[in-house]
């Protein structure tokens, strides 16, 4: 393993430069063209914004990590950016200007009702596996000096729940967001993120901590709890 520095990635640090002053404005052009808004993409400006609440410190408190092991790959950038432009840039797009018009559908209330119940989910497990996590946390593949298996909390029956709360927020944004391009292809992309990655991340976390790993993914479920098991319990 070889010494690095625990800043994130180049394009992570531009898209972290750019990203507030442009999502800013195209969240005010969004509410100012409130009338032409389905009240569904309302939440997901509010459930957008906690998520970014939720985030921040733990990207300042993570900033000064010093990775020993860095396993970005230019598949793996590819990859966040296509997050990064599907969950975000995308939808407050058309949001701002109604430039994908073309590619809106409708759905009833029923439908829209359920995106926005699933943000409160969404949220909680956002949150409880970033507080879980502590300094541990990486926007990627990473690992960092004197980094802990963590193995209570919401990470004692899955191994996995940050991507289990982005499943969530995926499967939500088109029952909020009515576009095929701004609501739906986020699904795609996070499936395609989520195929890639966890192979990784696995490898790297058995390659770090072995046996322990070893165990500990055996009592756990990935993305789904893993019931019937008794609860791992901190290394």
């Amino acid at each position: 393993m070889t010494t690095s520095s625990s800043s994130p990635s180049r394009l992570y640090r531009l898209a972290s430069f750019l990203w507030p002053a442009l999502g800013l404005t195209l969240v005010a052009a969004a509410l100012w063209r409130w009338e032409a808004q389905h009240w569904g993409a309302f939440v997901w400006l509010a459930g957008s914004f906690a998520t970014g609440l939720i985030r921040a410190p733990f990207q300042r408190r993570t900033r000064d990590n010093v990775v020993v092991d860095d396993r970005k790959t230019l598949g793996e950038r590819l990859l966040l950016a296509g997050m990064f432009l599907t969950m975000g840039i995308l939808p407050l797009l058309q949001l701002a200007t109604g430039i994908m018009d073309v590619a809106a559908y409708s759905l009833p209330t029923w439908a829209t009702a359920i995106g926005a119940a699933l943000q409160v989910p969404f949220l909680w497990l956002f949150w409880r596996s970033h507080a879980d996590l502590g300094r541990n946390w990486s926007v990627s593949l990473e690992i960092r000096k004197d980094h802990n298996l963590v193995t209570q909390g919401v990470y004692a029956r899955m191994r996995h729940p940050m991507y289990a709360a982005i499943w969530i927020a995926a499967i939500a944004q088109p029952l909020l967001i009515h576009n095929w391009i701004a609501g739906l292809l986020v699904i795609p992309t996070f499936a395609a993120m989520y195929l890639l990655r966890i192979p990784q991340e696995e490898a790297m976390m058995q390659a770090q901590f072995g046996a322990d790993y070893d165990r500990y993914a055996a009592q756990t479920g990935r993305i789904w709890p893993r019931l019937g098991s008794k609860p791992t319990t901190a290394s």
